[in-house]
């Protein structure tokens, strides 16, 4: 059974309800355990560099989807930390194959957003991982309203996680998810789904 984490940093909460969503949609695939893990949750390297908190079940996971708030056109502080807190992992490339993505939200509709899916890309590229786009096209029905390829964007006002985003923001995350996780079955399986 593949098994996708969803590691993700929440400021306000609507990165986390968009989180929820990619770990619905990945988990709606037959066979698939979706996780979610706050960045939170991965605590930095100890004095012998060792990684404590849920840092196992990333070494374990088929696939890691990355997901930060864009903030100052970037991804959080909090996420990078977990991104540098991995350096032990890069250097044995403990990650080498597995697969990875990523989504962001912030409150513009650009916001530089594709800036911090190039920043977790360039991330999972360190670790020799392997990317999985969007692979949804935009449509009249509000479906990736962002027109975003390299991974999923949403967008929310300043009101409460249960107003925004969006729903037509919280199925393309479903979809996306979903994406992620037949790639993943795929990819340990060897072959077509």
């Amino acid at each position: 059974m593949p098994t996708i984490a969803i590691v993700y940093h929440s400021g306000f909460g609507h990165t986390k309800v968009i989180a929820a969503s990619v770990a619905r949609g990945a988990a709606a695939v037959d066979g698939v355990d979706a996780r979610l893990i706050s960045v939170d949750e991965l605590p930095p390297p100890g004095p012998d560099r060792s990684l404590a908190g849920r840092w196992p079940e990333l070494d374990r996971a088929d696939a890691i989807i990355l997901g930060s708030p864009t903030y100052m056109g970037t991804v959080s502080a909090e996420f990078k930390r977990f991104m540098e807190s991995s350096g032990s992992i890069w250097l044995a490339q403990g990650w080498k194959d597995k697969l990875a993505a990523g989504f962001t939200n912030a409150g513009g509709l650009s916001g530089d957003k594709v800036n911090a899916l190039i920043d977790m890309v360039m991330f999972a590229a360190q670790h020799s991982m392997i990317w999985v786009s969007q692979g949804l096209f935009y449509d009249d029905t509000g479906i990736n309203r962002m027109g975003s390829w390299i991974g999923m964007q949403s967008q929310s006002t300043d009101d409460p996680p249960e107003v925004t985003p969006p729903p037509e923001d919280h199925r393309t995350a479903e979809l996306f998810g979903e994406r992620v996780a037949l790639a993943a079955v795929r990819w340990a399986r060897g072959g077509a789904v």
